[in-house]
């Protein structure tokens, strides 16, 4: 919602201010489609050219999630927490061996059950029980856990910047196509000399419009959202940072109740627990 609402203030403001101050808006419907035919088409060509398959793929998965609002909430991450919370509990008070039918089928787990909302997401379940296996079978140190997990979390950052950089080099490619657009005008209007200054004016006001146009569009629609999409990046990724400080915390010998401190702080402020608040969650789900 906020996506639309930003979109439509920056076409008010734009629109509304040429239209009072005595624009003659009919001569900007006028050219609109043309223009968006030349600038979308060569900028959607180009954008094709650019990318491989799954990252056009990843970008038209990025643009819907991006007009929906974030789902990493505080509500979210109390839950994570207190799922690790569960499982560690239960591998300290019954051993590692305990939790091995967990990790290994986790949709029919009970304790993953207990917690509907991350316990259904594919990733956040893979990425756990992955780690959970190995510290399971012992055959990996801390370190060399900590180095796995790293390089997934770097993995997954390169793939959620894929589509923020595709549109980034979208953004800055539309002014230029906006001018391919607005020359092409201009060769359209070279060739109307003989026509009345009423009739070449509006010609030349209509090529302008392409240059207009892939501005309006590189900077306050497609950049924009690139943003909007790196920041959602920047929210997933936390989350595996606070599955990773939490499992590491508790390789290192730390209680559950302490490790999963150690996943709240890497959380941002905003979305954070408070300490009380985690420690009320937690003990509502034994």
């Amino acid at each position: 919602m906020n996506v639309i609402i930003g979109y439509i203030v920056s076409l008010v403001c734009v629109f509304g201010v040429f239209i009072l101050h005595g624009g003659a808006i009919g001569v900007v419907l006028k050219a609109l489609p043309f223009e968006m035919a030349t600038i979308g088409g060569a900028a959607l060509g180009a954008f094709v050219v650019n990318n491989q398959p799954k990252v056009i793929k990843a970008t038209l998965k990025a643009i819907p999630a991006a007009l929906k609002g974030s789902k990493y909430t505080k509500a979210r991450y109390m839950e994570l927490m207190a799922m690790l919370y569960e499982i560690l509990q239960k591998a300290r008070k019954e051993g590692l061996m305990a939790i091995e039918a967990d990790v290994e089928a986790p949709h029919e787990s009970e304790l993953f059950k207990k917690f509907p909302t991350v316990g259904s997401d594919h990733h956040v379940i893979e990425f756990t029980t992955d780690y959970l296996r190995m510290m399971v079978s012992g055959n990996l140190n801390s370190h060399e856990i900590e180095a796995l997990m790293d390089n997934e979390i770097d993995t997954h950052h390169e793939e959620a910047h894929a589509p923020v950089a595709a549109l980034n080099r979208m953004a800055g490619g539309l002014p230029a196509f906006g001018i391919v657009a607005a020359v092409l005008g201009v060769v359209n209007t070279m060739g109307s000399v003989g026509q009345p200054p009423s009739v070449l004016g509006g010609m030349v006001g209509s090529a302008l419009v392409g240059t207009f146009l892939g501005i309006l569009l590189g900077y306050a629609f497609v950049e924009p959202l690139a943003g909007l999409i790196e920041q959602k990046a920047a929210d997933a990724a936390k989350e595996y940072e606070c599955i990773k400080s939490t499992l590491l915390a508790s390789m290192q010998g730390y209680n559950p109740a302490t490790a999963i401190e150690f996943g709240r702080k890497v959380l941002f402020s905003g979305d954070r627990p408070t300490f009380v608040e985690l420690e009320a969650h937690v003990k509502g789900k034994k």
